[in-house]
């Protein structure tokens, strides 16, 4: 666990040095961001319902054998020399600790800690009423990241490395595993994908915000993905190539979906109070396909 803690000692004090360089006096004037409650809410619903079905399906929707298998038609090993490397020098001995700390980290610490940052951004500056609209974005951002990285699963039908490297039977094929529907779901990696999601939607989100404290954002969703993605290597349920994957996915999808659909509007500013899209009566104002705006 030595790489993790240095990751979150890092990302402490980042966090710390960013919120004291950001205390100013005075009000200070954040973005209004575009969006439309209800049709965010039944994208956010349908992407979310997708996950969890597809997850509750997977014996069904899984491959029964892998499709990309990293060997040669002899059966002789034939995985590439990048994720072999990283393989051998980043698998734990006990890979169920590894294992265990990454599914913690990606569902309960970095979603937690990416909560709490934003809000604290968002507080600082007289902006906390806008605090759950930033939360839906970013969820809207993450769940579609996930339903992506659940339908490349399916069709990609990689072998995971634990399953990859057990021992083989004379017949060339290895005994059941705890989950043999899972065998085969390497790439690209979920948490990986799920973590660079919540990280680069939250700071994409605070950025286009313009609050003073997006640094800490940034710093502690990057931080907390970057340990979730190595332990899921040194957990032997992915290779490098499935967290790079799936750290590249996630992180387009989540600086995407805000920047695309949630655009800052023109000169739209709140001093202080609410960054909204919203008037004093009534539903948001509807501009969720608007491009560019303000970064």
């Amino acid at each position: 666990m030595r790489t993790p803690a240095k990751a979150a000692i890092v990302a402490f004090a980042v966090t710390a040095a960013c919120a004291r360089s950001a205390r100013a006096e005075g009000t200070h004037a954040v973005r209004t961001l575009s969006y439309d409650t209800a049709t965010d809410v039944v994208i956010t619903t349908a992407a979310g319902l997708w996950l969890v079905t597809s997850e509750l399906s997977k014996g069904d929707l899984a491959p029964a054998a892998c499709r990309w298998c990293d060997r040669a038609k002899d059966g002789s090993d034939a995985l590439n020399g990048v994720d072999r490397w990283a393989r051998r020098h980043l698998l734990w001995k006990d890979t169920r600790i590894a294992d265990v700390a990454s599914s913690v980290l990606a569902f309960v610490v970095a979603p937690t800690t990416g909560i709490v940052t934003t809000s604290i951004a968002a507080a600082h500056d007289g902006a906390s009423r806008d605090a759950p609209i930033d939360g839906l974005l970013v969820a809207e951002a993450t769940l579609v990241a996930g339903g992506v990285n659940q339908i490349t699963k399916f069709v990609a039908g990689r072998e995971r490395p634990f399953v990859h490297y057990l021992a083989r039977r004379e017949d060339g094929l290895h005994d059941l595993t705890d989950a043999p529907e899972d065998d085969h779901l390497s790439f690209f990696s979920g948490h990986a994908a799920l973590s660079f999601a919540i990280a680069t939607s939250r700071g994409t989100v605070a950025t286009m915000r313009d609050y003073r404290l997006a640094p800490l954002v940034w710093a502690g969703g990057l931080s907390w993905a970057t340990a979730i993605g190595y332990l899921r290597i040194a957990a032997d349920k992915h290779y490098l190539t499935d967290v790079l994957a799936g750290a590249l996915v996630g992180s387009a999808i989540g600086v995407a979906v805000p920047r695309i659909f949630h655009a800052p509007i023109a000169d739209g500013r709140a001093a202080g109070v609410t960054a909204s899209a919203a008037p004093a009566s009534g539903p948001a104002v509807v501009t969720p396909w608007a491009i560019g705006g303000v970064w």
